[in-house]
């Protein structure tokens, strides 16, 4: 039973909660796109050559604390890097699964190949201390800040 009728003629579950329907906003379209399997010569590694791993930064009054989400992922896979001064690199590979000849896939949703992400660290950041732990598939990033100079307040007499 659709939830919503279409305004193309089709109806849609795509308000169902426990609809596995996958909406094609281009479905009907008069052009047709490239598909996956138009390039038999791709891996699946290659058209997913991002793989996007979330990322979370906070700032606390001692430090820039970014929090990546890798699962699944060794800390031998991932690589943290400061380039150019001032630029925040977390970068690695997520492989995919061997297929065997008999094996039948159902549906393919974990993402896989290389990822990359950049940060561009404000001034109050101290490059060379910064520290990297991994654990649960989070890997923690903390660049430890720059302390705030303490501006002296001096009372000046006023002569007169």
């Amino acid at each position: 039973m659709s939830l919503v009728p279409s305004i193309f003629g089709r109806r849609s579950n795509v308000f169902d909660p426990f609809s596995l329907e996958v909406w094609d906003p281009f479905e009907g379209f008069p052009i047709s796109f490239p598909q996956r399997s138009d390039f038999p010569s791709l891996s699946a590694t290659e058209t997913s050559s991002f793989a996007h791993a979330k990322v979370d930064w906070k700032e606390t009054p001692t430090a820039h604390i970014f929090k990546a989400d890798v699962p699944g992922l060794k800390k031998e896979e991932v690589k943290v890097a400061v380039e150019d001064g001032r630029v925040l690199q977390i970068s690695g590979e997520r492989s995919h699964e061997r297929e065997e000849n008999t094996d039948t896939w159902h549906r393919v949703e974990r993402s896989s190949g290389r990822f990359s992400r950049r940060f561009r660290l404000p001034e109050n950041a101290k490059v060379e201390e910064v520290r990297a732990a991994m654990e649960d598939g989070v890997l923690t990033v903390t660049v430890p800040k720059v302390e705030a100079k303490r501006h002296d307040v001096r009372s000046i007499d006023i002569s007169g």
